[in-house]
């Protein structure tokens, strides 16, 4: 009988709830809005009925972009047109991949629909394209998301319809074997489902999606790289980006607002194996909603986005600035690629922040506006042209975030701490011993200049021959040193000599 009394009580609440619920024009952005099923075919879901209205072309965009807010008050229908390309794009400067795209961008295009609208999918497969395809969306509710309905030929195009029923920020990708492969190659994308009453306006929307990503050569080695098979099932990528492209949000490339600006980010995680640990360096969300669900946490340092989910994260900007977004898995920020900038432009205020900034520090050679010199001296060793002068340029943009830091942009080092490396006594003694000292590093005392350091330089053994070749001539070619060059070859030949560099001391 108690037992028969609770269930009644829970259905009188259940009842109450429903009454009081929020209408669809005033519902809270942290609650769906009620929803009433038709008699025959409706889901209590989020169904609001039959479209109304013209059916709607919808408005994709590229990556950072977002399309603007759906502004309606009604379900509607809602015409999707994707088509998947396969081509060959930079993944960083001077290296090159095959990706598989949706839209012709990594991540995809991104899409935009309300709570309760009809969406007719179009998915076209390319005719220049070696796969077949289709599309999973996490947003759809139905077997597989769609993916059984749209598997696509080259040359052909697939249909399905599906009604968003769930508010939220979905993931979408190929779920064609071997899915991982896929999705590695950069089938990735997503898909905004906003709630009936919208979100709440801010000033900027941007559109961040990380991925892991898996070449037969290593980090930054220049020239095609294919995918390797056997280091993505390890969960060993060469690298984890932003947006499909080592500095696809930095230098002239990076997002833009002013200070005293709402930014919301709608970042998702294209996996296909790791979880990301997103920040934003000099931020705190003021609100986030974890994995794109309707629950928000505000006052958020870090967020967890597992492979194949997303979040929103919103914040305002208080001083001008560059703040940096990374994965806090941190060497996958500086040493994979998983970085990019927010420039904060505006009036400073002393009150909150001093002002000084040094966009080096964390930053890296991404501090600089572009890195043309590196994709034009690659492309140039490519073709067996590559002169001295492309090396010092590349080699100066490098030297900004790999070794500026100690030495300073000018070369004179740290008093009694960094020796210099202007017009340094040990490179005029023997040149090319820079090659040595970077890839196999220094401790303990050394003489420069008639002062005597003691300090420690790490090898640099991440960077690829080509770097060191470029670093090293640039260094010897500046601020009064013997001049001369440094080629790939004996960078190689150095590298082969010590393959086992230890790391120096602490």
């Amino acid at each position: 009988m108690k037992g028969l009394l609770f269930v009644c009580i829970l259905l009188a609440a259940a009842g109450l709830a429903g009454c009081n619920a929020p209408s669809a024009s005033s519902a809270s952005p942290t609650t769906s809005a009620a929803s009433t099923p038709s008699a025959t075919d409706g889901s209590n879901k989020g169904d609001f009925g039959p479209p109304q209205g013209e059916p709607i072309h919808a408005v994709l965009t590229s990556p950072p972009q977002v399309p603007p807010p759906v502004n309606r008050d009604h379900p509607a229908k809602v015409i999707v047109e994707l088509e998947v390309v396969e081509k060959e794009l930079p993944i960083s400067e001077g290296v090159t991949y095959t990706f598989w795209t949706f839209g012709g961008t990594v991540p995809g295009s991104f899409i935009r629909v309300r709570q309760g609208d009809t969406v007719e999918f179009h998915l076209k497969n390319s005719p220049d394209s070696k796969m077949p395809h289709n599309i999973d969306l996490h947003g759809v509710t139905g077997p597989g998301g769609g993916a059984a309905s749209s598997f696509t030929a080259p040359g052909h195009e697939s249909q399905f319809t599906f009604k968003a029923l769930n508010q939220g920020i979905y993931v979408y990708h190929c779920a064609t074997a071997p899915v991982g492969m896929h999705i590695a190659n950069g089938m990735y994308g997503l898909i905004l489902i906003e709630p009936p009453q919208g979100l709440p306006k801010v000033d900027h929307e941007y559109y961040v999606m990380q991925g892991d990503f898996y070449t037969t050569g290593k980090y930054r080695e220049k020239g095609h790289q294919p995918f390797d098979m056997e280091k993505a099932i390890d969960e060993n990528p060469t690298y984890v980006l932003f947006n499909g492209h080592e500095g696809a949000l930095t230098g002239d490339k990076a997002l833009a607002a002013k200070t005293n600006e709402t930014v919301r980010l709608f970042v998702g995680n294209g996996g296909p194996n790791l979880v990301s640990s997103f920040h934003v360096i000099g931020e705190i969300f003021d609100t986030v909603r974890p994995e794109g669900g309707t629950v928000v946490q505000h006052n958020v340092q870090t967020t967890l986005i597992p492979s194949g989910g997303a979040a929103i994260v919103e914040f305002h900007t208080e001083v001008p600035g560059s703040y940096v977004l990374v994965d806090h898995s941190i060497f996958r920020a500086f040493n994979k690629g998983a970085l990019g900038i927010l420039k904060v432009d505006g009036p400073e205020n002393l009150a909150i922040y001093s002002g000084k900034e040094v966009d080096s520090v964390y930053l890296g050679d991404r501090a600089e506006p572009n890195l043309k010199a590196v994709t034009t001296a690659a492309k140039a060793h490519e073709a067996g042209t590559l002169t001295k002068d492309e090396q010092i340029a590349a080699g100066k943009q490098l030297f900004t975030g790999t070794c500026s830091v100690c030495h300073q942009a000018n070369g004179e080092g740290l008093p009694s701490v960094f020796p210099p490396l202007a017009k340094s006594s040990v490179l005029a003694d023997d040149p090319k011993r820079i090659v040595q000292i970077m890839l196999h590093g220094l401790s303990g005392k050394i003489s420069v200049n008639g002062t005597e350091y003691n300090s420690v330089m790490p090898p640099m053994t991440q960077l690829t021959d080509d770097e060191v070749a470029n670093i090293g001539t640039f260094v010897l070619n500046s601020w009064g040193n013997p001049g001369g060059r440094i080629t790939k070859e004996e960078a190689a030949a150095a590298r082969a000599a010590n393959p086992n560099a230890t790391q120096a001391e602490h």
